[in-house]
């Protein structure tokens, strides 16, 4: 799916990388698949600001998404390709042969009127879903789960896809896209093929403006602040603010976060790559 170069025919437009939506076949959803959604602004139940840069934005729509894709057996037609204003992947109405309708996180190169079916034994098809446990090694995943029947956890957003490495005799190791290895319970459910929407990585939103749309408000800059703002604030001129730090004063490059006693640690074959702090 390419991505489009506008004309500078405005200073918002000179920069901007667009994206292109020829994959998608509709622009109304299933209104009983759909629910109104509520902004909290970063607000708490209390109505204090607890996550900043957030507010504003367009008004949405949820989707009701199938993440579980626990309807065994029953092969269901792709009807429509839509677009999901929360999700950066395109999403896919299935229409079952028993009549129910669901909505499921569109797979690369699913395209409408193909067939897709989830079950224990099923051909590892592309939007198919099954145990991995039943999946040949070598087999690109999506739409991964972590507990039997909680739903998909892993590999949801746009172009992303892990692959099947091994399986051992209840555990299967999966590489995932930040390039962590991690044993998984073959029990668990995944996707066959890679998320939709691939080209999400280039596009460009070319204006602050767009941002706001998206419900995310401007960020100052901690060297910018006063020193009883922010640990890098204050300072003579231009000053560079040493460390780099969040404004609670954790350093934020290079320091690990993760906690040792986590009990997934020992599911972690082998971890993430990850740049060295400058």
């Amino acid at each position: 799916m390419p991505t489009r170069q506008l004309k500078p025919v405005t200073p918002g437009q000179r920069h901007r990388i667009a994206p292109v939506f020829d994959d998608v076949t509709t622009d109304k959803p299933l209104k009983s698949l759909t629910k109104g959604k509520k902004q909290s602004g970063g607000r708490n139940n209390r109505g204090r600001k607890t996550s900043r840069h957030r507010g504003g934005g367009h008004k949405r729509k949820h989707r009701i998404i199938d993440f579980k894709r626990n309807k065994f057996d029953i092969p269901a037609k792709v009807q429509t390709i839509e677009y999901d204003p929360n999700r950066s992947a395109r999403i896919a109405l299935l229409a079952y042969a028993d009549g129910e309708k669901r909505y499921i996180i569109a797979p690369n190169r699913l395209s409408v009127g193909d067939t897709v079916i989830s079950g224990e034994a099923v051909a590892p098809d592309v939007g198919n879903a099954m145990p991995m446990k039943n999946m040949p090694s070598g087999t690109t995943i999506h739409n991964i789960e972590l507990q039997p029947g909680k739903g998909a956890q892993l590999c949801r957003s746009a172009g992303t896809a892990a692959q099947l490495v091994a399986k051992q005799e209840k555990y299967v190791t999966v590489k995932l896209p930040s390039g962590e290895t991690r044993m998984i319970l073959g029990t668990c459910i995944a996707t066959v093929g890679a998320t939709s929407n691939p080209d999400h990585f280039n596009t460009t939103k070319g204006k602050a403006g767009r941002n706001r749309w998206l419900g995310r408000r401007p960020q100052t800059r901690g060297v910018a602040m006063n020193p009883v703002d922010h640990p890098m604030g204050g300072g003579e001129g231009k000053a560079s603010g040493g460390h780099p730090r969040s404004p609670w004063g954790q350093a934020s490059k290079g320091k690990k976060t993760r906690n040792r006693k986590k009990l997934s640690s020992k599911f972690i074959v082998k971890r993430r790559k990850t740049k060295k702090a400058k």
